[in-house]
């Protein structure tokens, strides 16, 4: 059996953010696996600009997910839900094909806030639901006052973070090897 391949969306695109960190200790603990990371640095969303053809860009990240065995979604809280730029990507995605149908997709939050993104996962799965994937219901690993819970070289340092974010990846490994089959 050929190694899985893991694909990570970061719903912020600052390149040192709490959530690229997270979903880079996501891809750790999923253990051995080809892992990209999403390019969502798109276009917004147009059917004047889609008509035109489809941007190079989501055409390479909706192949990304398609091929994919496995999808992480880090994202933070704006404003009580995801960042546009997820959204806007999410948007695109559901133009043609079905790329997310059936795919275990586990999604994680850092969020300055104490509830560490807890609407912006719920805003999230409410979203997720028109693509059909295999979204796992938890645990739930939502980062509150994450300034506190990485370290200086941007590991994640919290113990029962590390915990729960591990119980996430087994059964996301785990749904992604039954998928295969």
């Amino acid at each position: 059996m050929s190694e899985l391949k893991l694909v990570g969306l970061c719903g912020s695109l600052r390149k040192e953010s709490w959530n690229r960190k997270l979903m880079l200790a996501a891809s750790d603990a999923f253990g051995p696996a080809r892992f990209e990371e999403g390019n969502l640095r798109l276009p917004l969303f147009d059917e004047d600009l889609e008509a035109e053809g489809m941007p190079e860009e989501v055409t390479t990240l909706k192949e990304q997910i398609k091929s994919a065995d496995a999808v992480i979604i880090a994202c933070p809280e704006y404003n009580k839900a995801p960042p546009g730029v997820l959204k806007n990507a999410l948007d695109w995605l559901s133009r043609g094909g079905a790329p997310w149908a059936g795919k275990p997709v586990a999604i994680m939050s850092a969020s300055a806030g104490r509830a560490g993104g807890e609407r912006t996962q719920f805003a999230l799965r409410l979203m997720m639901v028109a693509f059909r994937p295999h979204l796992l219901m938890g645990p739930e690993v939502m980062i509150a006052q994450p300034s506190k819970v990485f370290d200086a070289e941007g590991k994640l340092s919290d113990k029962m973070a590390q915990k729960l974010l591990g119980e996430l990846m087994d059964e996301l490994r785990a749904a992604a090897e039954a998928r295969r089959g």
